[in-house]
């Protein structure tokens, strides 16, 4: 691994593709800005936004306009894939990862892509980006075009979909076992994080599944060489992805709306059996209130048996709550 300090702000990686193909070169982070264009082609700058200087590199990159180097630097947390003088430039959403794992967190991969770069940028490390990377590590012939990065970078993110759908549903099969146990749990806590990742994953799906219809449909003259087929056919996975994430969704809307109805049929249980208790124990209570009054001449107060006849009056009333009760068919 390259330790050398870097000469490019921000630079996390940088590879010159030369205009003849094979295999692509990875520039040393001693490499100066200029070794970019050396030998023509075109070339991938991935950059790292935690470094301040970024917005100043990109002032002195040829080929990007204000709205593009906008587009790279920008905190906005939303999707947008703009078409504009041959260029394309925006931002998509990816997920994140850690250095020993991979999560399902959401991020933002700002990009600006003409016939002569792809530029990339982001604040947190993301899953797809790698895994571009290390698709050209394998297979760099694969890349004539900066637009076919930029396809591998949204078909790896649709790769990342299909796995969290996958470990998502997993998640879901094991509390469906739980709620459609004999004895009733609640896994609403459980349900709740999965749930919000899928709505949120569908959401954001949604916008580049949009955004990727309107910047196909663009004026010829506007759209970079070549992305006119590729938008059709990454809009045509991502609606596959997004068909399974919407089955997802809807998976564990009924879900929650089981475990709430299984939940409501057990309070209602209780309730039944509390309201059981009551009309058994009002009765006996009235009695044991009047007996309870301390007011002349009570009935049976003078000689013995007293507390006999009580008994005898409470068990009566017990009995006449327990024949009225089945009259009106609530036993």
């Amino acid at each position: 691994m390259d330790t050398l300090p870097v000469n490019i702000p921000g630079l996390v990686w940088a590879y010159r593709f030369p205009p003849e193909g094979g295999k692509a070169i990875r520039l040393q982070n001693s490499a100066l800005q200029a070794e970019l264009t050396n030998g023509g082609g075109f070339y991938w700058l991935h950059l790292n936004l935690a470094d301040a200087r970024v917005p100043a590199l990109l002032d002195g990159l040829e080929g990007l306009n204000d709205d593009a180097r906008s587009a790279l630097t920008t905190r906005d947390t939303h999707s947008a894939v703009t078409v504009d003088e041959q260029m394309l430039y925006g931002t998509l959403v990816d997920c994140q990862r850690e250095f020993d794992h991979e999560t399902a967190d959401l991020g933002w991969l700002h990009f600006a892509i003409s016939d002569r770069f792809i530029i990339t940028s982001r604040l947190q490390p993301l899953r797809s980006v790698e895994r571009a990377r290390m698709l050209i590590e394998k297979n760099p012939a694969k890349f004539a075009r900066p637009v076919d990065l930029f396809e591998a970078l949204v078909i790896e993110f649709q790769r990342t979909l299909i796995s969290i759908v996958m470990e998502m549903t997993e998640q879901l099969n094991v509390i469906e076992d739980y709620v459609y146990d004999n004895t009733p749990r609640d896994e609403r806590r459980r349900l709740a994080p999965v749930r919000r990742t899928v709505v949120r994953l569908h959401r954001h799906l949604r916008t580049v599944l949009s955004l990727m219809r309107r910047a196909a449909a663009s004026d010829d003259e506007e759209m970079p060489f070549g992305f006119e087929d590729i938008a059709a056919r990454l809009t045509s996975r991502l609606e596959s992805v997004d068909h399974d994430i919407y089955a997802l969704q809807d998976r564990a809307r009924l879900l929650h709306e089981e475990i709430d109805s299984k939940l409501s049929t057990e309070t209602n249980r209780h309730l039944y059996i509390l309201s059981l208790m009551t009309a058994f124990l009002l009765p006996p209570t009235l009695v044991t209130g009047f007996f309870g009054m301390n007011t002349a001449n009570l009935p049976f107060a003078q000689g013995s048996g007293g507390t006999e006849y009580a008994i005898g009056l409470i068990v009566a009333s017990i009995l006449l709550a327990w024949w009225l009760l089945k009259r009106v068919d609530i036993l």
